[in-house]
């Protein structure tokens, strides 16, 4: 009896930190992030690694302007080419030719179609400045005039659309003229190319750099199945670091042919694409002045420029929304190294990706991601059928021989030895395997949680509605049980938002419990009713397509359990009788 008293106590404890964690310290976090914003601007402060033997983007001498603008009002100091392309809206800053303008058309802040479009960048100066700049930096001991962030860019245009490149121009008035021209496509990708045109009398060496910087810690998910932070493929290897360690001082430097490094959200990503041919170093770091995050690049051989002659070089940025097909189609355009891992697909990579593009389909066929996640957990439990029909065999064996465990358990509790000796015995003559259920419920598993990691990390759920109350599966299911649904006029507070579907799948879970053979100490038969509790609370905080996942998952499980031990003759209700 001390034993189970410890263990109550114990399993009370755990659940007890795991909500205190959550509450005291999880929450306070988040809301800290979300009031967080970049406490300067400092244009001085963006420089990239070294290349070979020091070269280094010059520090401009910017100014310590405080980021207490509203981003109209940044976006209003320095003179603008309006970007417009069916997927994007918003400009390029001529002073440095900054991308530092960016919102998302097909994607809203909210349901409602009418509320204002993803804000993807924003200039210095805005309560969370996030920008691109590409440029140029010297080779180690020389002195040239070269373009910076206060550089002011001459143009003729007035708009950047997918038929009207951005051409700019400006002379450093020592014999360089540096053209650039921005191009973007009808999805996501900008082209920038920079050319350097030497009337100086002598050759030129310069290093093409790219930079991303973002200021004040973004608000995330704090789900670990989810990366959000500095992302990149680096000598074809996944590079993921939390904001976190960067703060802790991890910054990190790596040296690479190609590949790619940005700066991801859940659904969103700014990337910096280089020449896939050329070698360059790569960095991710922080400065704890402005909260600045910036990962970026420099080309290491540089780009030597004869006199007389006109040479550059042509990088690519992503600024956008992660969508699959899109990833895929830059990958094999630009042969980008293992772009579509802008996703998170996780460890099952080899089935996350099919299930996508499975749900997507049954998406487009059906019409209603709701029920075109349950369609897909239909068939994946038919694949699945044989081996959960061994699972739920073995467990209606051990659910038959529950009342002769019970009277074992009775008789010889106090010798562990004998019981065990007497356990193995019952097995052995009724041919039931204890863990025979086991390996087949553990092949499983890989593939649902492929399934709900793809229900997490895509675009698939994100403000897709389902039938009734449920208008976005993103979202967690927006009842509670403590206001009656919504019959009585209240509020609650975060903590006691426990809706209909959270408390169906706790049903679900609960009713199954009751399939499977139960323990044989009665103890913790009892502490296992409570699990039900446990992830109705937890999973009240998930998206609703998530819920409907889960639950419509266990009432499959169910009526699979309750089919072959009806077959097997096994009762439902009492164990050990003939159904």
């Amino acid at each position: 009896m001390s034993d189970q008293k410890n263990l109550i106590i114990a399993i009370v404890l755990c659940f007890l930190i795991i909500f205190g964690f959550q509450y005291f310290v999880e929450s306070p976090q988040i809301e800290q992030q979300q009031q967080q914003s970049a406490t300067s601007a400092d244009e001085a402060s963006s420089q990239v690694p070294a290349a070979a033997e020091g070269a280094r983007i010059p520090a401009a001498p910017g100014s310590a302007e405080q980021d207490s603008l509203t981003r109209a009002q940044s976006l209003e100091k320095a003179e603008r080419v309006r970007i417009n392309t069916p997927a994007l809206h918003g400009s390029i800053s001529l002073t440095g030719a900054r991308m530092d303008d960016l919102t998302l058309i097909d994607y809203r802040e909210t349901i409602d179609p009418n509320s204002p479009e993803i804000k993807l960048l924003s200039p210095a100066g805005s309560p969370r400045p996030y920008y691109a700049e590409f440029g140029w930096s010297p080779a180690p001991g020389a002195s040239i005039n070269l373009p910076n962030s206060l550089t002011i860019w001459s143009t003729d245009a007035t708009e950047l659309t997918p038929e009207k490149p951005l051409k700019l121009t400006w002379d450093n008035g020592d014999g360089l003229i540096f053209h650039r021209t921005i191009s973007i496509d009808e999805h996501y990708m900008f082209s920038i190319e920079q050319m350097i045109e030497n009337n100086t009398g002598e050759p030129v060496t310069l290093y093409p750099y790219g930079l991303i910087s973002r200021h004040g810690t973004p608000e995330t998910t704090n789900f670990y199945i989810l990366h959000e932070g500095p992302i990149g493929v680096l000598n074809d290897t996944l590079e993921e670091i939390d904001y976190d360690d960067l703060q802790e001082g991890k910054g990190q430097n790596f040296s690479s042919t190609g590949g790619w490094l940005g700066i991801t959200d859940k659904f969103w990503l700014t990337a910096l694409v280089p020449d896939q041919n050329t070698n360059i170093k790569a960095r991710f770091s922080y400065a704890q002045k402005g909260a600045r995050y910036q990962t970026d690049f420099l080309n290491q051989e540089g780009i030597n420029v004869p006199n007389g002659e006109t040479v550059g070089i042509t990088n690519h940025l992503f600024a956008g929304a992660k969508v699959v097909e899109v990833l895929d189609t830059y990958e094999e355009e630009y042969k980008i190294s293992r772009f579509d891992l802008a996703i998170d697909w996780g460890w099952f990579y080899f089935l996350t990706k099919p299930i996508y593009f499975a749900l997507e389909f049954l998406n487009s066929w059906i019409g209603n991601l709701g029920l075109a996640i349950m369609a897909l957990t239909v068939i994946i439990k038919t694949i699945l059928l044989p081996l959960a029909h061994k699972s739920y065999v073995s467990m209606s064996k051990m659910k038959r021989l529950q009342p002769e465990m019970v009277k074992l358990r009775e008789k010889y509790g106090d010798d562990k030895q004998k019981l065990n000796q007497e356990m193995m015995a019952l097995y052995k003559r009724e041919k039931a395997n204890p863990a025979a259920g086991c390996l087949p419920i553990l092949l499983q598993i890989p593939i649902f949680f492929a399934l709900y990691k793809v229900l997490f990390v895509t675009l698939l759920m994100r403000h897709q509605p389902f039938y009734g109350y449920i208008k976005d599966l993103s979202a967690p299911d927006p009842t509670t049980v403590f206001n009656l649904f919504g019959l009585i006029p209240w509020d609650p507070p975060q903590v006691l938002m426990v809706g209909f579907l959270p408390l169906l799948m706790g049903l679900s879970m609960f009713l199954q419990q009751k399939l499977n053979p139960q323990p044989a100490d009665p103890v913790q038969a009892k502490i296992f009713l409570f699990m039900p509790i446990f992830f109705t609370y937890l999973l009240a905080s998930f998206p609703a397509g998530l819920v409907i996942y889960w639950t419509w998952n266990n009432i499959l499980s169910m009526a699979q359990q309750w089919l072959i031990m009806k077959r097997m003759g096994v009762s439902v209700t009492h164990p050990g009788e003939k159904s």
